[in-house]
């Protein structure tokens, strides 16, 4: 069953704070965010380095440009918040049934992330302390600690 053109639409960008780049967004409704390009430009800080939200849905392994007809059994929408390729936001990483109830905890993501309400050095074994301080400053987490 084909889902409906409203839910592949394209997310509603507007509401998403200023420090969040829409990095890709896909005429199926999957769209990537980076969290400020500007200051994790690989020169101070190594390309992996960018946080990164992905609203994806199919294949979770299936890249943006992808055929989008090339899909699995597994038509559910996912959110998850990537700080490195391999280091993810577990408590984060959420799995929905539908485009809407996904978009909503994406939008809620970005500006919680945004303004300093993830822990997101939980998610490391070895920190990158350096890295971490910056996300820090800039999300002003921890400062009413």
């Amino acid at each position: 069953m084909t889902a409906p053109d409203a839910d592949r639409a394209l997310p509603d960008l507007e509401s998403i704070p200023d420090a969040w780049t829409v990095w890709n967004a896909e005429d199926d409704g999957r769209c990537i965010l980076t969290y400020r390009p500007d200051v994790f430009d690989a020169d101070e800080f190594p390309a992996p380095c960018l946080p990164t939200l992905y609203l994806t849905s199919g294949t979770r392994s299936r890249p943006p440009g992808a055929n989008p007809n090339d899909r699995t059994v597994d038509d559910d929408w996912y959110v998850t918040l990537y700080l490195e390729p391999d280091v993810y936001l577990r408590d984060e990483d959420t799995r929905f049934s539908t485009r809407a109830d996904a978009l909503e905890q994406f939008h809620s993501l970005a500006r919680r992330f945004d303004a300093g309400d993830i822990d997101y050095r939980s998610a490391y074994q070895v920190p990158r302390e350096r890295y971490l301080d910056r996300l820090d400053d800039l999300t002003g987490r921890g400062r009413d600690a």
